[in-house]
C-alpha cells in the first residue's frame, strides 16, 4: 500500500484510527471492546478502553499512510 512517487496523500481510514502525540508517538485503540462484553471482567473492559502506543513493527506502515503527521 505504500506509495513511492507522486503527491503524498493521507490515507483517511488510517487518519481516523490513529492519533499522533505531541512528541511524535502514534496512539491506537485496543481491540476487543465492541461486542461479547458480558464474559469480560470490568477491569479488562476498563483497560480495553484506554489508548496504547503502536508497536515498532507496525510503526513504519502507519507512518507511510500518514505523511503529514
Amino acid at each position: 500500500m505504500a506509495r513511492t512517487a507522486g503527491k503524498a496523500k493521507t490515507r483517511k481510514a488510517v487518519a481516523k484510527r490513529f492519533k499522533v502525540t505531541g512528541s511524535g508517538k502514534i496512539l491506537r485503540r485496543k481491540q476487543g471492546k465492541r461486542h461479547i462484553l458480558t464474559k469480560k471482567s470490568r477491569k479488562r473492559k476498563r483497560r480495553l478502553g484506554q489508548a496504547t502506543l503502536v508497536d515498532e513493527t507496525n510503526l513504519k506502515a502507519v507512518r507511510e499512510n500518514l505523511p503529514f503527521a
